[in-house]
């Protein structure tokens, strides 16, 4: 099973289904096109800055190796860790200009196909009466009146 975003317009809603035809799924985990051609990946999703950063980067590497004098074999070696540094942290990237450009990630689904994702993610979408998703963690201790001494103050300690 893989994990899923769904990312929208900030200015669509659940239940509508207005700018739905532009959602974009995003997958998490390890993208193999990103790894095999990554500035190309990078241009191919829109992504300038991260392809020019990753260029200039991929540049600098082969510089420094250049000038260290690297055997070609290690050259290579590095090369391909840093692209897989880059098909780690693809969709990371993607997400995060997409959240940046005003679409921020507005449900994550897991699934075992892009399709069955896109499915899910719509249906709970579109799905007005469904209940709104709870907060991944709880809302924090709730406040008491009584001033708090000691670490555990709601046990009393018997003698």
């Amino acid at each position: 099973m893989r994990s899923y975003t769904l990312h929208l317009p900030a200015d669509a809603r659940p239940g509508e289904s207005i700018g739905l035809e532009r959602a974009l799924l995003v997958r998490d985990g390890f993208s193999w096109p990103a790894f095999a051609f990554s500035v190309l990946w990078f241009l191919y999703h829109r992504l300038w800055i991260a392809a020019l950063i990753v260029l200039a980067g991929l540049m600098a590497l082969a510089g420094l190796g250049h000038a260290l004098g690297l055997p070609p074999g290690i050259a290579t070696l590095v090369t391909l860790l840093a692209s897989w540094l880059i098909g780690l942290e693809a969709s990371s990237l993607r997400r995060w200009t997409l959240t940046r450009r005003g679409w921020p990630a507005r449900d994550a689904v897991m699934a075992a196909t892009a399709e069955e994702a896109e499915a899910k993610a719509l249906g709970r979408w579109l799905d007005a009466t469904a209940p709104a998703p709870r907060p991944p963690f709880p809302a924090g201790p709730t406040r008491r009146s009584e001033p708090v001494i000691g670490l555990f103050p709601a046990q009393e300690i018997a003698r």
